[in-house]
């Protein structure tokens, strides 16, 4: 998660905003059922490097309604244009879909155009913005069979 910080908003702030053992913690909270549904997915090499992660929870929206969030991602820079964080993607929806949300959502700087590309490239639209970060999200169903 620090990784992704860092190469969205620099060093700097990136780095500074939580520490190692915050991190640490939240990711145990995500793999925590008392704690939240959720799930951390890993994509590794052929010589078992972890080479991104992505991380997805239930959540509630500003409305009360659940949706399924993609809290981070990281594919490592050599990983890249491998479709892994695509992957990524079509895992976590599918995660979401098990789990009867019919709403992903991801939250990012609005600076953040390589997630931006990728996502509205699968189907995602803008849906807010504050503070410099912009909402992006995608009905997982066709919107005629939800009742």
């Amino acid at each position: 998660m620090r990784q992704t910080l860092v190469e969205v908003l620099g060093e700097e702030v990136g780095g500074s905003l939580y520490t190692m053992d915050w991190l640490i913690q939240r990711v145990l909270w995500h793999l925590d059922p008392s704690q939240c549904v959720g799930q951390v997915f890993l994509s590794e090499d052929s010589g078992g490097h972890i080479t991104g992660h992505t991380i997805v929870r239930i959540e509630l929206d500003q409305a009360g309604n659940e949706i399924g969030l993609f809290s981070t991602f990281f594919v490592e820079p050599g990983s890249r244009n491998k479709a892994v964080a695509t992957s990524f993607v079509a895992h976590g929806e599918k995660w979401m879909l098990d789990h009867g949300m019919i709403t992903a959502v991801t939250y990012t700087a609005e600076t953040n155009d390589r997630l931006k590309r990728l996502l509205v490239g699968l189907g995602y639209q803008a849906v807010a913005a504050s503070d410099q970060m912009i909402a992006l999200s995608k009905s997982l169903v066709d919107p005629s069979r939800v009742r």
